[in-house]
């Protein structure tokens, strides 16, 4: 893959990749530096891409390794604080899905935001399908009770 077709890709998937480092960060300068490692890492990596079909899960999947990584690093990394949520747009449900634990966050991005399959969001996670499909299932009943929870105060 040439550097031309590879920043093309890169900037077809620019959004989607900072959501999915939203999930798992919460906090801008944080997502903005893993979506950056990430680019960085699959530029050194583009090599390592087999099928360049698979580009986009390719680096998407690096891309949360390194908002693992960063998380390990900066343990306070994965904390909601009030200053952070105050910044985000404003969204019931937005809100709500900030406040799920990111195990949850996660699976619930990926699947109905970004529109992967289960089978596609397990591969991502390096999960089962399983666990995935238990996942997407708890994580919806807090989102209800969160969103219900919401609408009584």
């Amino acid at each position: 893959m040439r550097r031309e077709e590879f920043a093309e890709r890169v900037r077809g998937c620019e959004r989607r990749l900072y959501r999915v480092a939203r999930t798992l960060l919460n906090c801008d300068a944080d997502c903005e530096d893993a979506v950056q490692e990430a680019l960085l890492r699959a530029w050194a990596r583009l090599d390592g891409l087999r099928e360049e079909r698979f580009f986009e899960t390719w680096l998407i999947r690096i891309l949360i390794n390194e908002c693992r990584r960063l998380a390990r690093r900066r343990p306070n990394a994965l904390e909601l604080s009030e200053e952070i949520r105050a910044e985000e747009p404003s969204g019931e449900l937005m809100d709500a899905l900030q406040a799920l634990p990111p195990k949850h966050r996660i699976v619930l991005e990926l699947h109905y935001v970004e529109g992967y399959s289960v089978r596609e969001t397990a591969e991502l996670l390096r999960l089962p399908e399983g666990t995935v499909k238990w996942r997407l299932n708890q994580g919806r009943a807090l989102l209800k009770r969160q969103l219900g929870e919401e609408a009584r105060t």
